[in-house]
């Protein structure tokens, strides 16, 4: 099964991949690896998921904005590569929590993303991964995430 089969079975549509607004590329191909831009809990309206763990929002909320980072991420690789194919695996993730200073579940909010990533993936989704907490992130969003890919040369 691919990671494209995977997805529908999931009952899940990749969104569109934002544009970056400010000065960066959303990914960068160097040899066999793709490395992708922090991706934070775009909405369909264009915002963002805002909000504190430990404070405003609730660890539940941060999986679910982990999972549509995930999915974002999927689509930025997705425009990348043009076939998920491509993915041999998932090497690393760097995810990061707007949290309180007494906040200690960053590994369960990032599990939305990691739990995305083998789910679509299979076994090539498994990866070594950082869940750090933030003083604050851009646009007061609960969560970013960042990925590094090994990917295979066009078919």
């Amino acid at each position: 099964m691919t990671p494209e089969d995977r997805l529908a079975a999931l009952g899940l549509t990749l969104p569109t991949p934002p544009k970056p607004v400010a000065t960066y590329v959303p990914y960068r191909i160097v040899g066999d690896m793709l490395y992708l831009s922090g991706q934070g809990p775009r909405q369909p309206n264009g915002g963002y998921s805002v909000g504190r763990l430990g404070k405003d929002a609730t660890i539940e909320q941060g999986y679910a904005d982990a999972r549509t980072v995930g999915l974002l991420l999927i689509a930025v690789a997705k425009d990348a590569l043009g076939d998920l194919s491509r993915v041999k695996g998932v090497v690393k993730l760097l995810g990061m929590v707007n949290a309180e200073p007494d906040f200690a579940d960053h590994p369960k909010v990032i599990n939305g993303c990691s739990d995305l990533f083998v789910e679509v993936f299979g076994e090539a989704g498994r990866h070594a991964r950082s869940a750090v907490g933030m003083g604050s992130l851009p646009n007061r969003m609960t969560v970013e995430v960042e990925a590094i890919l090994q990917i295979a040369p066009p078919a």
